[in-house]
């Protein structure tokens, strides 16, 4: 019998977003487990034309369910409310609908979608990728990524997750970016230190574990 989800993705921070939330879900309702096939972006494999059928923008991740037709999603933070609207029958990582926390978890995922995550990559591009050195590049998307961690760190001041007393899409949304700060020359997240007990306990918690595993 075939498992309800099928991942076609990578181990990267945006693969790890979807596998993190996928092996949360899976501790709580056994009966969600998912099969994974890796996407080898390095040969393009995301532009074949039977991928572009399932997301026209040529990217990992996406998720296909079998249990709905096997519809696609995909974009992480597309996927990941899918998922929690879907499958997370007790609210687990959620909060009630049109809620403040509801609203807030919207508000913190979006940041994420277009901040931390575009400007990290683009660090991690130019950094290490980029076929010439361009130092103002560098600096722009380094202190950039810099001043979002920031703002993290003001969320996070004297709470433990980004919204309400429990973890929530909002965490699960951007710490796996956040987590892999070193690659882009972050050493140490010292300077943000509420930033890095959240990425700590994040990193203790068992799904977080076996998401990041995912390759």
């Amino acid at each position: 019998m075939s498992k309800p989800f099928m991942l076609y993705s990578a181990g990267t921070a945006n693969g790890h977003k979807v596998t993190v939330f996928l092996e949360e879900l899976k501790a709580l309702y056994p009966s969600l487990d998912y099969d994974f096939q890796k996407i080898d972006i390095s040969k393009n494999t995301q532009k074949e034309p039977w991928f572009i059928a399932l997301n026209p923008n040529g990217r990992i991740p996406v998720l296909v369910d079998r249990l709905r037709g096997d519809f696609p999603v995909f974009e992480t933070a597309a996927i990941l409310l899918y998922l929690q609207q879907h499958y997370d029958k007790d609210n687990n990582f959620g909060f009630a609908p049109k809620s403040n926390e509801d609203s807030e978890v919207l508000q913190w995922m979006f940041f994420a979608h277009g901040g931390v995550g575009p400007m990290q990559g683009q660090l991690f591009h130019f950094k290490k990728f980029a076929p010439e050195d361009i130092p103002y590049a560098k600096k722009r998307y380094l202190d950039e990524t810099k001043r979002l961690y920031g703002v993290l760190e003001i969320r996070l001041k004297n709470r433990e997750w980004l919204v309400g007393n429990k973890i929530s899409l909002a965490d699960i949304n951007v710490w796996p970016w956040v987590r892999v700060h070193g690659f882009g020359g972050i050493e140490s997240l010292d300077e943000w230190p509420a930033v890095k007990a959240w990425v700590n306990r994040m990193a203790e918690r068992p799904g977080a574990q076996k998401g990041i595993a995912v390759p």
